[in-house]
């Protein structure tokens, strides 16, 4: 109630630090990159980074003195005191120790104080490492962690209430060398795109390319909802999501909330995280109401893959400390709320040469259609062979609860290409050999016949997981609490290996058949062989189909329901396989990373269970006792009364034996901590079954007691009040 009182009081926040200020102003204001390195150092010492960043030279210590030196006066200079290697757990989240620039010199009676940063504390940190998530690929006395500072990504500025402190994005391994988080094997799998796109350019003729790298655009979705409201649901402030809670009358069934105005405490919000993200070097560029109410997207402009997933692990901290600011609180799991739309997170996926050409792009010629038709052929195997490990990269908790329900893409991977891609590629898979044989001068599968492709080939398809938009393909399933480092090095890892791949097959059907075999017709014949083999995997129908389980069955496609199933596909022998041959994972970091997964998931459901019991149990079930006494009045010899009575009775009673099965189901649960993959099953299918049977006995309860008795904000208050 008084969350009901104070959001009539709410007005739109000013924040007046941007008044009167343009976007140049403050663009990269908070950004240690690469034009304030090359601004600050010598012209050798430049020269010296750029050779280390591009090609891995060493970074010899008297340069990386230098740049610790110009980051530190740039950084003081802006009202830094501290410094911390910023990195990402397999928590799902950023992590960051500080430590302060200060240091002394001089003896025990007589130091001195200054301001010191060496290359040494750049380059390298040592956190303890013993609480974070490691999957068994450690023991908790070997506490020894360390950071590593990633030249990729430029190091930041984060504000606060009291002074600034610098962030150097960091990877984070173990004294073994092994992965502890989600950026070291993301770096290696932009190694391994970079050998492949290299090998296959090659392949092809074009032996100037050296190297390549992935882009990634990553649209955000989310929910904003008053505090206050937060602040009264047990359920939000520990899992992100209700548990419990009836439908509104009005949803999203008017369809009306998506691009619709923005309410003006929602613009005055966004307006405030924009430019925070714009002085972070965040080129955020889109603002709209999504399709449930009270849910919004932001999406920036995308960026190198690395980059472009740090930058999103910023933008998720930015949107929830603004909307903190604004009496807003920022929702970023995948299903806060039952009955209306989810929030997903769609990666924008691309893969270009070291000299910038995408090579997702069509084209507008015979011979750029040929390069294309074989990097479309390598991408559709990619997705066949690997469907379950790209499963595997979005099984969180939050996505059983949204793929597949006519909001989200299925969990069966495929691949949209449009219909005149389609239609393509349907052609080269029903080609007669002899006809092809007669065709090859003509470059590649009778490629001078095909019309230029352009961007919006065909319209776009919602319903697929992975789809082809023009340029780029849009991984459309991965869940908006994600951090898009798991799904990015997926990508890259996949996608390089069939960049190999078809690169051995072109390369071997051209020497077995030289002199009478050109590299053109080779290709003709491989990227047949594979699109015949492999094109099971396109989809261009609706996703969401009944009939599109069956079919995908009858072609072998992978269907992975439920985040467990998914996390088992990831340690398969193809998929460890995979990672060792692309030098991103060893096999001891996939069964690190699958216990780890295990373990978050029955985690995240057992906090949601034991929230759920505490709810009913200390706030429900004595709101509906308090209300049961007034149901005394009723006359039980009028029948409509005395069915409302025993309507209610029906309901709590079912309440009551709910939560004693629950109770149950979780203490078994627990009993099975030693083998996390069966513990992790067992929450999925009967904890959290004895979860929906609860949830449905408390919102009937809902609409039959006092709304004064009921002791939290309803769906009707959250979702419609701002």
């Amino acid at each position: 109630m008084k969350a009901l009182e104070e959001i009539g009081q709410r007005e739109p926040r000013h924040n007046p630090r941007y008044a009167g200020k343009k976007v140049g102003d403050v663009w990269c204001e908070s950004v240690f990159g690469d034009r304030e390195i090359k601004a600050r150092l010598h012209n050798s010492s430049y020269k010296a980074f750029r050779n280390s960043l591009e090609h891995g030279a060493p970074l010899e210590a008297h340069v990386a003195d230098e740049i610790a030196s110009a980051m530190k006066e740039w950084a003081v200079a802006k009202g830094a005191t501290h410094f911390t290697h910023w990195f990402q757990p397999h928590t799902g989240l950023t992590a960051e120790k500080h430590d302060s620039f200060i240091s002394f010199k001089g003896g025990a009676y007589d130091r001195t104080l200054e301001v010191h940063f060496s290359g040494k504390q750049l380059i390298k940190g040592e956190p303890d490492a013993s609480s974070f998530p490691n999957g068994g690929i450690r023991s908790t006395f070997e506490a020894r962690g360390y950071t590593a500072w990633d030249m990729e990504s430029p190091s930041f500025i984060k504000e606060g209430a009291n002074g600034s402190f610098l962030c150097i994005p960091t990877a984070f391994a173990s004294w073994t060398g092994e992965a502890l988080d989600l950026k070291t094997p993301l770096l290696k799998s932009s190694h391994a795109i970079s050998r492949a796109v290299a090998r296959l350019m090659n392949v092809l003729g074009n032996t100037k390319v050296t190297g390549g790298f992935s882009n990634n655009g990553i649209e955000q979705e989310f929910f904003l909802i008053d505090r206050g409201f937060y602040n009264a649901r047990p359920d939000l402030v520990a899992s992100g999501r209700t548990i419990l809670g009836a439908a509104p009358a009005k949803g999203q069934q008017m369809e009306d909330h998506y691009f619709g105005a923005l309410d003006r405490r929602i613009v005055a919000f966004f307006q405030d995280a924009e430019w925070k993200l714009w002085s972070l070097g965040i080129p955020s560029t889109t603002r709209h109401n999504e399709v449930a109410p009270s849910q919004y997207e932001m999406a920036p402009v995308f960026e190198a893959i690395s980059v472009a997933c740090d930058h999103n692990m910023i933008m998720m901290e930015v949107l929830r400390e603004t909307a903190r600011e604004h009496g807003f609180a920022c929702l970023l799991h995948e299903k806060p709320f039952a009955g209306v739309n989810g929030s997903g997170k769609h990666n924008n996926f691309s893969v270009c040469t070291n000299f910038g050409e995408n090579l997702f792009e069509p084209g507008d010629n015979p011979r750029k259609n040929a390069q294309f038709l074989v990097v479309l052929a390598a991408t559709i195997r990619a997705v066949h062979v690997y469907g379950d490990l790209m499963r595997s990269s979005i099984a969180v908790p939050g996505n059983d609860w949204r793929l597949g329900a006519n909001e989200a893409p299925p969990a069966i991977m495929s691949t949209y290409i449009g219909d005149l891609l389609g239609r393509v590629v349907d052609e080269i898979v029903k080609e007669p050999t002899n006809k092809l044989e007669r065709q090859a001068s003509s470059m590649l599968l009778g490629v001078n016949s095909l019309p230029k492709i352009p961007r919006d080939q065909s319209d776009r398809n919602r319903t697929s997981p992975f789809a082809f938009t023009g340029n780029k393909f849009e991984f459309r399933a991965v869940g908006s609490s994600q951090n898009c480092a798991r799904p990015a090095t997926i990508l890259n890892t996949i996608t390089a290996d069939s960049f190999h791949y078809i690169a051995d097959l072109i390369e071997a059907e051209h020497l077995k058949n030289r002199p009478t075999m050109n590299i053109d017709q080779a290709c003709t014949e491989v990227v047949t062989r594979l699109l015949k083999e492999h094109h099971v995997a396109v989809f261009n129908g609706n996703g969401y189909a009944k009939e599109w389980v069956v079919e995908a069955e009858s072609r072998g496609l992978h269907n992975l329901r439920t985040t467990p199933e998914a996390i088992a596909a990831l340690g398969s022998e193809q998929n460890v396989s995979v990672f060792e041959r692309m030098k991103v994972l060893t096999r001891r970091e996939v069964e690190s990373q699958q216990m780890i997964y295990y373990e978050f998931f029955s985690k995240s459901v057992d906090i949601e269970a034991e929230c759920m019991i505490t709810m009913v149990s200390s706030y429900i079930t004595p709101a509906c006792l308090k209300h049961k006494q007034t149901l005394t009045a009723l006359d039980l010899a009028d029948a409509p009364q005395k069915s409302l009575l025993d309507t209610f009775n029906k309901h709590f009673s079912a309440l009551v034996s709910g939560v004693d099965a629950l109770k149950a189901q979780v203490s078994e649960a627990h009993h099975l901590h030693e083998d996390p993959a069966a513990q992790a099953t067992f929450y999925r299918q009967n904890v959290m079954e004895s979860m929906d049977t609860l949830r449905k006995s408390s919102d009937a309860l809902e609409v039959l007691v006092d709304d004064a008795l009921w002791p939290f904000p309803k769906y009707s208050e959250m979702l419609s009040l701002r």
